[in-house]
């Protein structure tokens, strides 16, 4: 006796049961595992989160910029404005404090009368942290990313604070311009983007010329 043949609508639904689990196993399982293997092999650095360690415990991401700020003077004070740490190279100002729960831009254009303000203030405070005229201020000195993560700055910038961070940390200010130097990336290809330094690995890097302190890479929150 020949066997029952199943219904057509039961066929359809085992075989689109048969492509869920094959497809589960590739995409699910396979791909998964051949990425992971390879990134693991190959950018274990960059897979893991570009991670930077003083003594073998990490401390910060190369990835994501961070505040190098003084102590609060009110530690319980969400209210208290940070204040710039004079021994450290400082990014560029971030309309999320750094928080990457909250990245994003300030959304201010152009002809924003308060974009316009918060910049004229800020590059004052700028040049009298620094130490420079205002005119030579660089831009992404006092404007934010369009993520507020970024941890590049610009290398203008960065030269810019060698004299107060040599100053601040009794260093000779020819070696603090040879470390931005040698942490100075070149465009992506040649062509893409532009000259930049990352903050979060110059500071890191500077943490070892000739200072007592561990690196204190912990991001300040308000």
């Amino acid at each position: 006796m020949a066997p029952t043949a199943l219904p057509a609508v039961l066929r359809r639904h085992l075989a689109a049961l048969r492509m869920l689990l094959v497809f589960t196993v590739i995409t699910g399982l396979a791909y998964p595992l051949l990425v992971t293997g390879i990134t693991q092999a190959g950018l274990s650095h960059q897979a893991n989160g570009s991670l930077l360690t003083t003594n073998g415990r990490p401390v910060a991401s190369s990835l994501i910029g961070q505040n190098f700020a003084l102590p609060k003077k009110n530690p319980g004070d969400p209210n208290e404005a940070l204040r710039p740490d004079p021994a450290w190279f400082q990014p560029r100002p971030s309309a999320g404090g750094y928080d990457p729960m909250s990245s994003g831009a300030s959304n201010l254009g152009p002809n924003s009368t308060e974009l316009i303000r918060a910049v004229r203030d800020l590059r004052a405070a700028v040049a009298a942290f620094d130490g420079v005229p205002p005119d030579s201020v660089p831009a992404d000195a006092v404007t934010t990313s369009g993520s507020g993560l970024d941890p590049a700055i610009s290398p203008a910038y960065a030269y810019e604070q060698v004299n107060r961070v040599a100053k601040a940390r009794h260093l000779a200010r020819a070696r603090v311009r040879r470390l931005v130097t040698q942490h100075v990336q070149e465009r992506v290809l040649g062509f893409l983007g532009e000259q930049r330094v990352n903050v979060v690995e110059l500071n890191h890097a500077l943490a070892g010329l000739g200072d007592s302190a561990l690196l204190g890479l912990k991001r300040a929150r308000g």
